[in-house]
């Protein structure tokens, strides 16, 4: 069994979810104590899944140029706004993760986003700068899901390390279901190379440079 030590809600919140778009949604917020990281990571659940089907959840990681500001460099924001909005259809949990810039922080990632309007893109970006392509660890979500009683998902998520990550640490990951892609002129070669680089699941031959 995965070592890491169990996590516990903390507190449970009603809140009423609005988007620009004019969609709304009641959410109840969960908040843990025992989390490993000593983050603050929190669960959204949403909607209730039907008699024996398992629970939507996507791991979100916060963006906060993206999911706040709108920034078209990436497709978080779309990514965040789709995923409630599937959740509450079937029922499940969105994990909204405090882990900017895939673990390297909302400042180191915006000195990557200048490396890339240099030529280099987004995980070329952060090993220039000394940093991993990808330093996100899912222990914590992992412990959250315990701490809901979730044993077996649904993931919805293009990347395939998330659902590694998840069995690795004793999660039962029935299904990877892929997001929309969401294109802008700004963020198709950040699209490419999560293909490419990440194989995330997303139609490379949609994904072409313009």
């Amino acid at each position: 069994m995965p070592d890491f030590p169990a996590a516990t809600p903390r507190a449970r919140v009603r809140v009423p979810l609005r988007f620009q778009d004019g969609y709304s949604v009641d959410a109840e917020m969960v908040t843990f104590h025992g989390l490993v990281d000593g983050r603050e990571h929190l669960a959204i659940v949403l909607g209730d899944p039907a008699p024996g089907a398992a629970p939507l959840v996507r791991m979100h990681s916060e963006c906060l140029t993206g999911d706040v500001f709108g920034s078209a460099r990436c497709d978080c924001g779309p990514q965040l706004r789709e995923a409630v909005e599937r959740i509450a259809d079937q029922g499940g949990v969105l994990l909204y993760l405090r882990q900017e810039g895939r673990g390297i922080g909302l400042y180191n990632k915006l000195d990557a986003y200048a490396l890339q309007d240099q030529g280099l893109d987004t995980y070329e970006a952060n090993t220039a700068l000394g940093l991993p392509e990808d330093a996100r660890d899912y222990t914590a979500a992992a412990q959250m899901l315990g701490a809901l009683g979730i044993d077996e998902l649904d993931l919805l998520s293009n990347n395939p390390d998330k659902a590694q990550q998840l069995r690795d640490l004793g999660v039962g990951v029935r299904h990877r279901v892929p997001t929309g892609v969401f294109t802008t002129a700004h963020n198709v070669r950040y699209l490419r190379a999560k293909v490419l680089t990440t194989q995330h699941t997303l139609p490379l031959a949609e994904l072409t440079a313009g």
